[in-house]
């Protein structure tokens, strides 16, 4: 018996397909709304998340890559296609490919809902970061609780410390003042029981709630300021994750 699960996304972006593109399939546009990932661009080419081998590059269309685990006969494959939209902007179709050579269990459907929640708001991230700061190049900040969340209040405890009102939802504009941190002047962009998204003049400020899935709570944030000493910010964010109980 196999298990097979697939994450099909569309979306319209208000951007011409090389600049999608080069979101998409660079390292430097990937640091802006996702994570890094440095990518080999040829056929065969090496991708450091997973990591994975480029299996369709063929630049501004399409670029996919699949990580296999030797051991557990595993495979995830990830595909972008680019297309010109019907008006203005551009055609982004997004999908992950999960087989497994065994049945799904419990821990499976959990990794299934993981990818899925965070698939949509990683590109609700997308659509921010071409909107408000691309190609702006971008430090990756990420900072994790010491161990998972047991409380399911952790996470709005976590928000409430931050200085977020409990009454604020997207579209508002936020004055958070972060113990040990530089104040945040920010409009909130995303609200959900699982994630936070604020969007400052110079970032995008990204926070997880990890109990959904007994993870640790963490953040992911994209600074644009060419100031920022990412050492620096990882060591003052994980401070402060680690202080918010």
């Amino acid at each position: 018996m196999s298990w097979e699960y697939l994450i099909r996304r569309e979306h319209q972006l208000p951007v011409t397909t090389e600049q999608l593109w080069q979101a998409v399939a660079t390292d430097a546009g990937n640091r802006g709304w996702l994570y890094p990932m440095e990518i080999e661009p040829r056929v065969g080419g090496r991708v450091s998340r997973g990591p994975a081998t480029v299996l369709h590059w063929e630049p501004p269309a399409h670029f996919a890559c699949r990580h296999t685990d030797e051991e557990t006969g595993f495979s995830n494959t990830l595909s972008y296609r680019i297309e010109p939209g019907p008006d203005t902007g551009s055609t982004l179709r997004f999908s992950i490919h999960w087989q497994h050579p065994g049945a799904a269990d419990d821990n499976w459907n959990l990794r299934a809902d993981a990818a899925t929640r965070h698939s949509d708001f990683y590109h609700h991230s997308l659509a921010e970061y071409l909107r408000h700061f691309a190609p702006r190049p971008a430090h990756y900040i990420r900072a994790y609780r010491p161990g998972p969340d047991p409380d399911p209040d952790a996470f709005p405890r976590l928000l409430d410390r931050l200085g977020v009102p409990a009454d604020a939802t997207a579209g508002d504009r936020v004055a958070l003042r972060p113990d040990g941190l530089p104040a945040l002047d920010a409009v909130l962009d995303h609200r959900s029981p699982d994630f936070l998204g604020l969007r400052t003049e110079d970032g995008l400020y990204r926070f997880f709630n990890g109990h959904s899935w007994n993870w640790p709570t963490w953040l992911g944030h994209h600074m644009f300021d060419e100031s920022t000493d990412p050492d620096e910010a990882v060591h003052r964010w994980t401070e402060w994750l680690t202080k918010t109980s």
